[in-house]
C-alpha cells in the first residue's frame, strides 16, 4: 500500500521493515520525528536518551550484542556524538547500525549551519543520502544490508526540506530478524592502541571495498536526456536541480555520499560542454571532481551558505531569469520567533533585564530571551555551555563580575550537558549561580519527554530525577526553587543568590504554557480595567497578546491565556484576570 510520509516518517518505517530493535536518540529539529515515529511500532525497543553521545553509545552496545539498531540527531548533536563514531569506525558491527544525522540549511532551528558530509570522511563511514520519503524508507533498509555486509556503521543524511517533505512511500512487511550470535571478541571491539592499529587496516581495507561499490551500485546513477551540459547532484538539491532544469540537462545522481566515485564521475564529465555540480553547503562534491582533475563548475555559481531554490538554479545553468510578480506596495511585516504568551521564561528574564546581569545563555526556548525587549542572554554557544561558559567569564574577571552573572539554561539541556559544568564550578572553586529553568518538559523540539519528567518516550512512568537532589549530591549547598511568575519573590531569590560566596542553583519552576495541564489551568484571559496609567510597565515583558495602539495598551483575548504574569508586572493593580 502507498502512503503519503514524511521524509522522517519514512526513515522509521524503513528501520521497522528493516527488523530494527533498539532506537536510542535524542531530540533535535529536524531530526525529532524519526524516533517520534519508531514509537509507534511496538516491536522496537526506543528511548530519549539523555545526550547523543548516550544514544549512540546504546545504539553501538546494541549492535554488538546482535540486533539492529539506530540513533538519530541533528547535525550539531553528531558534535556531541563524535567520539564514539569515530570509534565504532574501528570496531565495526555484530547486527546493522544506522545514524540518521538531519543538517539545517538555512539555520530554521540551528545555531550554526554546519556540513555533515565531513564527518563521514572524516571518520571513513559510509553515508547515503535519499532525496525523498520514498527514498527515505528504501535507502534505511539498504543501510542496513550493507552495515552487514561492510561491517560498518551508516550514516544516513537528511535534511530539513527532505526529512519535512511528504512524497509517496510504498508500505511492506516488517523482515524477521533474529539477533545475530554474540560471540566474544576483545581484539576487534576492545579499542586499547595494540588492538586499535590492527582495526586501522580494517578500516581502510574496508574503504577500499566500498569504493568498488560505489562505482558499480545502482545507488548512483545516470539519466541522459541527449544533453551538452551534465550535472553531478544529491540529496534535496537534486530535487531542486530536477525542478528547474528538467530535460535539459543530463544527471549523475549520487546518494553514496562517501565514499563517492572516481571512474563513474569521470566516464560522466567526459561526455559534456560544461558540468555542473549543486550541492548544499560546503564543496564536497565538487572538491572530490576537482581532485580527480575533472572541470566542473560549483560554488563559482552557487552560493556555499543556506538553502537552494530552483529559481536560483535555472539563473545559474540556463541563465533564465526568475518571472517577475507583482510588487506589494506596503512592505510584508516581519514576524520574529517569540515566547508563547505564558511561557514560564519570560518572568525569568524579565528579572534579569530589570537587573541589569550578565547572561550566560544555552539552548532552546529560552534562547529567545536574547529579544527585545527582555534582551536579557548574552551569549549562547552549544547544549551546556551556558554554565561552563559563565565558569570562565567568572574566573577571568574575578569575583565581583560573577555577583553580576547568571546562567541559564533548561532542565532537559542540564540533564544533556549541563551537569558536568555545574561540577567543573563546584570542583575548581567557583561561585556561580546557575538558573535551571525547569518547565516539565523538553519545549523547543516539541514536548519530548526527558530523565526529570518521569515518564519514558511511551510515556510509562519512571525514576524522575530530583534536580534539587542532584545539585546538592555535587556539592552545591544552596539550591532554592522559586516560581518565576512570583515576580517580587524570583528578584528577590536573585539578588540572594548573585551575592553568595559559592555556588548556588535556582530551579525556576514553572510548567510550559502549551502543556495540557497548563491549557485548563490557563483557561481565561487578561483585561485591563480604568486603572491604567499608561506606564508601559507591562510591555517590557514582550508577551505577544499585549500591544500598543496609539497611547493605549490593549491585550488581544484571541493570544492571551490569562497566565497572570502580567498583573503580576503591573504597579496600579490596572490588569486583572477573567
Amino acid at each position: 500500500m502507498k502512503k503519503l510520509m514524511l521524509g522522517n516518517e519514512a526513515v522509521a518505517r524503513g528501520a521497522y521493515e528493516a527488523g530494527v530493535s533498539v532506537v536510542s536518540s535524542y531530540p533535535g529539529t529536524p531530526s525529532t520525528e524519526i524516533t517520534e515515529n519508531i514509537v509507534k511500532y511496538d516491536d522496537i525497543y526506543v528511548e530519549w536518551a539523555p545526550n547523543e553521545k548516550v544514544g549512540c553509545e546504546v545504539a553501538l552496545g546494541a549492535s554488538i550484542a546482535g540486533a539492529r539498531s539506530m540513533s538519530c540527531m541533528k547535525h550539531v548533536g553528531l558534535n556531541v556524538m563524535a567520539d564514539p563514531v569515530f570509534t565504532a569506525s574501528y570496531t565495526g558491527v555484530n547486527g546493522g547500525l544506522v545514524l540518521c544525522v538531519a543538517d539545517d540549511q538555512g539555520m530554521h532551528s540551528s545555531q550554526n549551519e554546519q556540513d555533515s558530509r565531513h564527518y563521514a570522511k572524516a571518520a571513513k563511514i559510509l553515508m547515503l543520502e535519499p532525496s525523498d520519503s520514498g527514498e527515505c524508507k528504501s535507502f534505511t533498509k539498504t543501510a542496513y544490508e550493507l552495515s552487514e555486509k561492510y561491517d560498518t556503521p551508516v550514516f544516513l543524511r537528511l535534511s530539513t526540506r527532505v526529512s519535512h517533505s511528504q512524497s509517496l512511500v510504498e508500505e511492506e512487511e516488517r523482515a524477521a530478524r533474529p539477533l545475530k550470535d554474540y560471540i566474544k571478541d576483545p581484539a576487534k571491539y576492545v579499542m586499547m592502541p595494540g588492538n586499535a592499529i590492527k582495526r586501522h587496516v580494517v578500516v581502510e581495507d574496508r574503504i577500499k571495498a566500498l569504493k568498488e561499490m560505489s562505482e558499480t551500485t545502482d545507488l548512483n546513477s545516470v539519466e541522459e536526456n541527449g544533453s551538452k551540459i551534465g550535472v553531478i547532484s544529491a540529496g534535496i538539491a537534486y530535487m531542486y536541480a530536477k525542478e528547474a532544469l528538467g530535460d535539459k540537462v543530463d544527471y549523475l545522481k549520487l546518494s553514496v555520499i562517501y565514499p563517492l566515485p572516481e571512474k563513474k564521475i569521470k566516464d560522466f564529465a567526459e561526455k559534456y560542454d560544461k558540468v555542473y555540480v549543486i550541492e548544499e553547503l560546503d564543496p564536497i562534491i565538487e572538491e572530490h571532481c576537482k581532485m580527480l582533475g575533472v572541470d566542473v563548475t560549483g560554488k563559482d555559481a552557487f552560493t556555499l551558505q543556506g538553502e537552494y531554490t530552483p529559481a536560483m538554479i535555472k539563473k545559474a545553468v540556463l541563465g533564465i531569469d526568475p518571472p517577475e510578480f507583482d510588487a506589494i506596495d506596503e512592505p510584508t511585516p516581519v514576524r520574529p520567533p517569540v515566547m508563547c504568551a505564558g511561557c514560564p521564561h519570560r518572568g525569568t528574564f524579565y528579572v534579569l533585564k530589570k537587573l541589569g546581569l550578565v547572561v550566560s545563555g544555552d539552548i532552546g526556548c529560552y534562547t529567545l530571551g536574547a529579544a527585545p525587549p527582555l534582551q536579557s542572554v548574552d551569549t549562547t554557544i552549544c547544549m551546556g555551555a551556558s554554565v561552563s561558559a559563565a565558569h570562565g567569564m567568572a574566573k577571568a574577571r574575578g569575583k565581583e563580575f560573577n555577583k553580576k552573572l547568571v546562567s541559564v539554561i533548561g532542565d532537559s539541556t542540564f540533564m544533556h550537558s549541563g551537569i558536568t559544568g555545574l561540577v567543573d564550578i563546584v570542583y575548581n572553586k567557583g561561585n556561580n549561580t546557575v538558573i535551571i529553568l525547569d518547565n516539565s518538559i523538553t519545549g523547543m523540539t516539541g514536548h519530548q519527554d526527558n530523565p526529570t519528567t518521569g515518564y519514558t518516550i511511551r510515556k510509562e512512568p519512571t525514576a524522575q530525577v530530583n534536580l534539587i537532589t542532584l545539585c546538592k549530591s555535587i556539592g552545591v549547598e544552596h539550591v532554592v526553587v522559586a516560581d518565576p511568575f512570583d515576580v517580587k519573590n524570583f528578584e528577590k531569590v536573585v539578588k540572594e543568590e548573585t551575592e553568595r560566596e559559592e555556588p548556588s542553583v535556582i530551579i525556576a519552576q514553572r510548567p510550559c504554557a502549551l502543556l495540557p495541564p497548563m491549557r485548563k489551568k490557563y483557561s481565561g484571559h487578561c483585561e485591563i480595567n480604568d486603572k491604567c496609567r499608561k506606564c508601559k510597565m507591562c510591555m517590557k515583558l514582550g508577551c505577544p497578546a499585549i500591544s500598543v495602539e496609539g497611547d493605549t495598551v490593549k491585550i488581544d483575548t484571541t493570544q492571551c491565556n490569562g497566565c497572570g504574569l502580567c498583573t503580576n508586572v503591573c504597579p496600579f493593580g490596572a490588569i486583572e484576570e477573567k
